[in-house]
């Protein structure tokens, strides 16, 4: 037996993906999402928790597959006749012979669910709603907390007119900006083919003719290659028509969406100041405080 370890979340975090995180961590990274609430509650976003399974055949619908195959895992359960042989086939992994057809995936960013959720609707000129949801991504390489297999992703979603939607990542743009810079943490925008896209994807080569996405970057001495940790993205009405979501007018709503991801916000903060700890708390807490 040893005594539970007090040491820093770098001491803890794994190359495999998953990563442990402590009381300090936890008080930092509520701070920093209790932050991107408030901005949400300031718009009347509507507070929203979805299911974290989706199913397969909807995201189908959605170009998943063809879209983010590099980055899909899915869920699934053991064939009864199976039970017996996964002690001893789990050091090697369990094989496709001893699973049920996989029916849900675990989803890799928080919104899909938002917009599944209000198929076959018609909404305002301007619908909102904010979500927190464990996404799931099979990354080619894990690093502490800057990239891991399941992580916390916030969402503030906007869904109606084109001009609402494109005056949702404006409005959202100009808050994370000025945050940052009351913070002193140094955010770069840059404009980014959407890395959820399969560079042979279809609609890989839309989103470079056309960018959709851009991302808040943070780079540091020790990792100048540079880490999105939020973005904000427009999806034109390409949502509105799968799930058929219309406007008061009858046509396919717009969709936009601002993302946080909290593990890596964590990640930059203590980067630039140091480990978690109550006063790194209270620095963010002031910074969000105009």
């Amino acid at each position: 037996m040893t005594t539970p370890r007090a040491d820093t979340f770098a001491a803890r975090s794994a190359t495999s993906g998953l990563a442990v995180m402590g009381p300090l961590e936890l008080a930092l990274r509520a701070e920093l999402d209790r932050i991107f609430t408030s901005w949400a509650r300031a718009v009347d976003a509507a507070p929203m928790a979805y299911q974290t399974l989706l199913p397969v055949a909807d995201l189908a619908m959605l170009d998943y597959w063809d879209n983010f195959p590099h980055l899909a895992l899915v869920a699934t359960a053991v064939r009864e006749e199976s039970f017996s042989q996964l002690t001893a086939a789990s050091a090697a992994g369990f094989s496709a012979g001893l699973l049920a057809e996989a029916q849900y995936a675990l989803p890799s960013a928080a919104c899909y669910a938002a917009y599944l959720d209000l198929r076959n609707t018609t909404v305002p000129a301007k619908h909102l709603v904010t979500t927190v949801a464990t996404c799931f991504r099979r990354e080619q390489r894990f690093e502490g907390l800057r990239r891991l297999l399941s992580f916390s992703m916030r969402e503030v979603i906007c869904v109606g007119e084109r001009e609402a939607t494109l005056d949702h990542l404006s409005a959202f743009k100009a808050k994370i900006m000025a945050f940052a810079k009351r913070l002193e943490l140094p955010l770069e925008i840059e404009v980014a083919s959407d890395p959820f896209f399969d560079a042979s994807a279809s609609r890989s080569l839309v989103a470079q003719l056309f960018p959709v996405k851009e991302e808040f970057v943070f780079r540091s001495a020790e990792h100048p290659e540079g880490l999105a940790i939020a973005s904000v993205n427009f999806h034109r009405n390409f949502f509105g028509e799968r799930c058929r979501i219309l406007t008061e007018d009858g046509a396919p709503a717009f969709s936009s969406c601002v993302a946080f991801g909290l593990e890596r916000w964590l990640s930059a903060v203590c980067a630039q100041f140091g480990p978690p700890s109550a006063r790194l708390v209270e620095r963010v807490r002031d910074a969000s405080e105009l």
